[in-house]
């Protein structure tokens, strides 16, 4: 699979990664056997790349990745992991003193010396202003704690704010044909300063798939079905802000919009793939299979110009009216 740089960390990802919310908690149950075959299955289609945070599944996910990395040392993988959520979402719990308490539990959590890569998760919006926040950071390299710093962010402000840091390695930010705002200044800005884009979200949490009806149902502790209106955290990480009914309308139109052997799931990816200046794109998946149809996307060819004008042309009729003023 094809390898990027990401941004200042200097390591080359797989451009299609794995994101780990999902073995951890918040998309239904998986089993402990079920995280480990969606990790091998992973690694044997190519991805050089795990997303994960210490509050999936209160570090489960961390420990799943760090047992099947200690099965298989030789994998070759960089891990980015994520700090912050598990404390009330005050500009006060982002200290030095925290960082480390945080990062120390992810390290023995994935067995890592020193992580690879440690990103804010999601904070007040203060924090990516706070000179204090970013000194610490840059401690917590200094000390051998993470190799790099990074940010996942909400907000296409949040993440120019980011960019702006001398230190920040990557930005990580939703970007999907349901959230296009991220291309207009971000992409570029992170582009001009050497700083990696990981493109999370990129199915709309499973719209962009096309295999949702306005009435499916998801279990009662998948964040799709409690966090539909922003109950539990950001409204714009459940289905990207969009409501889901009209969601699956659009869905239904951008699947038509499909190459003749590719799904909608896979030109999505496709086309967050070729968008000048992303690093990699971090789809979540339940199953081995998911994985490696997931994985087979980076293989397909770039969608033609007709089939992007067609994308933007949807995403401006349907879609943009409820997420880009807000994201």
């Amino acid at each position: 699979m094809e390898q990027r740089v990401c941004g200042r960390t200097g390591r080359e990802v797989s451009v299609v990664g794995l994101g780990t919310w999902q073995l951890g908690a918040g998309w239904g149950d998986v089993s402990e056997a079920e995280a480990l075959a969606v990790l091998e299955a992973a690694v044997e289609s190519g991805v050089t790349f795990f997303d994960t945070a210490d509050a999936y599944g209160d570090g489960r996910s961390e420990q799943l990745i760090g047992r099947f990395l200690r099965d298989r040392p030789d994998a070759g993988i960089f891990v980015a992991t994520k700090m912050g959520r598990r404390v009330p979402q005050v500009a006060e719990n982002y200290t030095l003193d925290n960082f480390r308490a945080w990062t120390d539990r992810s390290r023995a959590n994935l067995g890592m010396d020193t992580l690879d890569l440690v990103q804010l998760h999601c904070p007040p919006s203060s924090v990516y202003a706070t000179d204090a926040v970013f000194d610490a950071l840059d401690t917590l390299v200094d000390e051998g704690r993470v190799a790099a710093y990074g940010v996942s962010v909400e907000t296409c402000e949040e993440a120019l704010t980011a960019i702006a840091r001398p230190g920040t390695a990557s930005v990580q930010i939703i970007l999907n044909p349901f959230r296009l705002k991220p291309l207009e200044k971000v992409v570029p800005a992170a582009a001009e300063a050497g700083v990696g884009i990981i493109a999370r979200v990129p199915l709309a949490s499973g719209l962009l798939s096309g295999r949702y009806g306005k009435d499916t149902l998801f279990a009662d502790d998948d964040h799709r079905t409690y966090n539909r209106h922003g109950e539990k955290f950001d409204q714009g990480e459940t289905f990207s802000g969009v409501d889901f009914e009209e969601g699956v309308e659009a869905a239904a139109e951008f699947g038509k919009l499909a190459p003749e052997d590719a799904t909608a799931a896979q030109t999505a990816l496709r086309w967050i793939v070729q968008q000048p200046g992303v690093t990699s794109v971090i789809p979540g998946a339940r199953s081995p299979r998911q994985v490696e149809a997931n994985a087979a996307a980076a293989a397909l060819p770039p969608l033609e110009q007709s089939a992007l004008d067609a994308i933007g042309e949807l995403y401006d009729r349907r879609i943009r009216a409820q997420v880009h003023h807000r994201w």
